[in-house]
């Protein structure tokens, strides 16, 4: 079995107490709390996550996009579009799992933490530009993964998988230019390699 360095259930049981009324789900499973928590209370619930004595989470691991409009080839419950955090305590060595479900499908925004977490900034730009989440309160929210002139969000579900443009160095501009794609979409089967005749060679009988 494994030992954990503060028990789940009793780390559990004090950031609900810390947290009280604002903690929508606080779930125990494989060993890890995951808390889900509304848009509206995000940044406050942060700041109490880092500066409560119980808590004391001062390092912000990861901060991600999910989009759950298909779930496990399932259809979309709920809303659609997600920021998960992974949070550290160096003092108390202890971790939890944030979530926070942006309020609008549309238009996702969510309050930025980079004044909480100084690292979620690069992370918050990366979610921005591959989920189109929008972090209010950001001071440089700008595509850090595309290119500047990028159409779309890649990650997003309903993103074609050929894009909306392409670009190509035009030699009689000199520069690089932006057209419509004009690659067709395909089925690629894939090459069957067959074990009896493995790289071209008999198989020892």
């Amino acid at each position: 079995m494994t030992v954990y360095a503060v028990n789940p259930q009793t780390l559990q049981a004090q950031v609900n107490v810390a947290l009280g009324e604002f903690v929508q789900s606080s779930v125990v499973k494989w060993g890890e709390l995951t808390l889900v928590v509304k848009a509206a209370d995000y940044h406050q619930v942060a700041g109490i996550l880092r500066d409560h004595p119980a808590c004391q989470f001062e390092q912000l691991i990861d901060l991600c996009g999910v989009d759950y409009s298909t779930y496990k080839d399932e259809p979309q419950l709920g809303q659609r579009f997600c920021v998960v955090l992974h949070l550290l305590s160096v003092s108390l060595n202890q971790r939890v799992r944030l979530k926070v479900f942006a309020a609008d499908d549309d238009a996702p925004v969510i309050r930025s933490v980079c004044d909480i977490w100084s690292a979620a900034n690069w992370f918050e730009r990366e979610a921005f530009d591959l989920y189109g989440i929008v972090f209010e309160g950001h001071d440089d929210l700008r595509r850090i993964l595309t290119d500047y002139g990028f159409i779309g969000h890649p990650f997003r579900k309903d993103f074609p998988l050929s894009g909306h443009v392409e670009m190509r160095y035009d030699a009689e501009q000199r520069r690089v230019v932006y057209q419509p794609v004009t690659i067709e979409p395909r089925e690629i089967t894939p090459r069957i390699i067959r074990e009896e005749n493995y790289g071209g060679l008999p198989q020892a009988q």
